[in-house]
């Protein structure tokens, strides 16, 4: 079992009910990463119907949640269908709702599709030993989820602050070597710095006020090269948009979110 898969396990504790504790292993500062706490609702919604796949997650984060700490879900079928089941499910600590999340799950094919296929390519951007480590950015805020997850960002994007555009590409994978996965990508999606970071400079935490994420193929083993922008920024508020590609070059997740730019 990889450590993403055993620190996002679940376990039944009643109807609709499951036990759970997060690591602060994938914190941002003191608080978990977002795409890692929202995982261990998609597990338990996951043993609920017979498909496998996440391919569409909605999270609205109502406050952080918390790592080394225990927590419980509640996840439940909105609509049972034979090719996409919907579910709805929550996070819990300390007695107080964390996040809020609504899915559907179908079986993605493995390989190639068999019919019409409309697909991003990825940007070319230098390999991975001529990027920057996420560690060696000076964000403003401590990372104890690089002990998790290896982020490397291009080095055009990786000065504080140096760049005119709210734009970050790069490479992502878990430290522990395994595989990527569709249940993980919402988590990859949530992983890279803030875009607003080379265009601002030391912004610290940005909290995701809401996060969407869209599942379009399986991802193959190996590095996924991601790409976060941003066009908007208003009132403190950015919206941010980004692309998962796997090794063989295939995208394989889409993502949306809102955030809130703490000042």
């Amino acid at each position: 079992m990889s450590q993403f898969d055993a620190e996002t396990a679940v376990e039944p504790v009643g109807e609709g009910r499951w036990a759970t504790r997060l690591s602060a292993g994938w914190n941002i500062a003191d608080n978990s990463n977002g795409g890692y706490a929202l995982t261990s609702v998609l597990r338990a919604m996951r043993s609920l119907v017979p498909q496998a796949d996440p391919i569409s997650v909605t999270t609205h984060f109502l406050r952080p949640s918390k790592g080394d700490t225990d927590a419980e879900v509640r996840a439940s079928v909105v609509r049972a269908g034979r090719a996409v089941s919907t579910l709805r499910g929550s996070l819990w600590q300390e007695g107080r709702q964390r996040l809020e999340v609504l899915a559907a799950f179908s079986d993605l094919p493995s390989g190639n599709s068999r019919g019409l296929e409309i697909s991003e390519a990825p940007p070319a951007i230098p390999p991975v030993q001529q990027c920057v480590h996420r560690g060696s950015l000076e964000q403003g805020v401590e990372l104890p989820i690089l002990s998790r997850v290896d982020v490397h960002v291009h080095p055009d994007h990786a000065p504080a602050g140096g760049s005119d555009q709210a734009l970050i590409d790069g490479w992502i994978r878990f430290n522990d070597g395994s595989a990527p996965s569709t249940m993980a990508l919402p988590f990859f999606a949530d992983a890279l710095p803030p875009s607003l970071y080379p265009l601002l400079g030391f912004i610290g935490w940005v909290p995701t006020i809401e996060l969407t994420v869209h599942a379009r193929r399986v991802p193959a083993s190996g590095w996924l090269q991601v790409r976060q922008e941003s066009h908007d920024l208003h009132d403190g508020r950015m919206i941010e948009s980004g692309s998962l590609w796997d090794s063989t070059g295939a995208l394989v997740a889409t993502s949306r979110q809102i955030g809130l730019l703490l000042t």
